[in-house]
């Protein structure tokens, strides 16, 4: 097969041989505006068209493969056009596409609502859809608040998260975040959080344990918390893996401490699971590994296997009963999505824990992480690797200028995109955080497509941190 590609020396600079991709990119470029990007990029990064999926594999419009490293943005668990879901699917268009979700209801919303309580912590009872990510974050926000107004405290308006946070880019989930580059432009519209020094490991003395990290983290919190609780709403926490704050992760006894902290000052637990959920860090969900559960807890990107847009925030009995009453005593919670409880959405969520149900997808990840551990463990010595990290499916590389001092390369050189197109020349989709080399596959990967996943990030990080 002919090279699709054509890469200039400094590895910045990319052009198409392929008439194919280069028609349909123009074609983009001439009308649609992009998520996440400076489009004034694509003078020199040409954009990549798909026009299908297998597996772990997307596919060009001139047939080559690239490897889904990192999930398309961490949503797919079993793998692109995957049979049962699609079947689930056409089934269901069939059927009923959609209906409006007030005072309506069906089927796969109903059995989605009646399994998501049955597999997450006990005590979370009632469940709430949304659209997407951000969405869920809007709504528990939104509810958290309204609970506490519904009980007579309204004086209850603030939120506490952790420094290095990132909750979704809807102004609510945005003045709960806390990466610069997301929230920075936009901070006069936002509210301001109270942040907590987040529990990462990464950022720990260096003479202490993760345990002792995360111990000493949660007193700092206890002091916001005796200071602010009488304002404070709720915690909101990434649990484990702050994934797009730079994939931080942190041991599990924070969450523990942070559930004993949020009952003994009265402020709710906010879980965000949206990327964390569903097995991605070894467990069902993160909080799991705590033996916690959240008074609110958020799901999405991998609820419908990565196929169609849905989330949930899952909640306790005691805060839908703060909102149980009598129309005329305005305690209702009037919030609302178009496509709430989308049936084909529902049905394709249901699939996806059906595949759980049937087959031992934690047992093959356990494995498949495991060797995705041992084949990161080299790049520990690598002179420009500060640290490899991870947890269950989700793996980072942390690229420095300095081992020694853990001195940043300056974000201005873009290293994380020199390997991001090295990824592109070698048939991987590898899109980093900054200077973060990530992991996130598929679950459906093999040990081989793991392989090919790292062999691609060591070439890349040797190209990326040249002079």
């Amino acid at each position: 097969m002919l090279e699709r590609h054509r890469y200039c020396p400094d590895h910045s600079r990319m052009t198409y041989t392929s008439e194919a991709n280069a028609v349909l990119a123009r074609r983009d470029l001439q009308h649609i505006w992009h998520p996440c990007t400076q489009m004034h990029d694509h003078e020199r990064v040409p954009m990549v068209p798909i026009v299908r999926g297998e597996g772990p594999w997307l596919i060009d419009a001139d047939g080559r493969r690239y490897l889904d490293g990192i999930s398309s943005w961490w949503t797919n668990l079993f793998g692109h056009a995957n049979p049962r879901i699609a079947a689930a699917l056409a089934d269901q268009a069939k059927t009923l596409e959609h209906v409006i979700f007030a005072g309506f209801t069906h089927p796969p919303a109903i059995e989605l609502a009646e399994r998501l309580v049955q597999i997450t912590p006990a005590g979370l009872e009632k469940v709430f859809f949304a659209d997407n990510g951000s969405a869920a974050i809007e709504v528990a926000l939104k509810m958290s608040f309204h609970y506490w107004l519904n009980q007579g405290h309204g004086e209850k308006t603030r939120f506490i998260a952790l420094t290095g946070s990132y909750h979704g880019e809807t102004l609510g989930a945005l003045s709960v975040s806390d990466v610069a580059l997301y929230r920075k432009t936009y901070a006069p519209l936002l509210l301001t959080p109270i942040l907590a020094p987040s529990p990462d490991t990464y950022e720990g003395e260096p003479s202490e344990s993760a345990e002792q990290t995360a111990a000493r983290r949660l007193e700092e919190m206890r002091a916001l918390l005796e200071r602010h609780a009488h304002e404070t709403c709720a915690v909101i926490v990434e649990p484990l893996v702050q994934c797009a704050g730079g994939m931080r992760m942190y041991h599990p006894s924070y969450l523990s401490g942070l559930r004993q902290l949020c009952d003994r000052y009265n402020v709710h637990f906010i879980a965000d699971e949206i990327a964390v959920g569903f097995g991605r860090t070894g467990t069902m969900f993160a909080c799991e590994q705590a033996h916690v559960a959240p008074d609110f807890m958020c799901l999405s990107k991998g609820l419908t296997g990565g196929t169609l847009p849905l989330s949930a925030v899952l909640t306790t009995q005691r805060v839908y009963d703060a909102f149980y009453a009598e129309y005329s005593a305005g305690k209702a919670f009037l919030h609302s999505h178009s496509y709430t409880g989308n049936p084909l959405a529902c049905r394709a969520a249901l699939e996806t824990l059906a595949i759980f149900r049937d087959e031992p997808v934690l047992e093959r990840n356990r494995a498949l992480s495991a060797h995705l551990a041992s084949r990161l463990a080299p790049l520990r010595d690598h002179p420009h690797v500060a640290d490899v990290r991870q947890q269950g499916m989700i793996a980072a590389v942390e690229l420095v200028a300095d081992k020694a001092t853990r001195r940043p390369f300056l974000a201005d050189e873009r290293r994380g995109l020199r390997v991001f197109l090295h990824g592109l020349k070698r048939g991987a989709l590898l899109r980093p955080l900054g200077n973060i080399v990530y992991f996130m596959p598929p679950y459906v990967v093999s040990e081989s497509d793991i392989d090919h996943l790292v062999d691609v990030a060591i070439e890349g990080i040797a190209h990326a941190t040249k002079p």
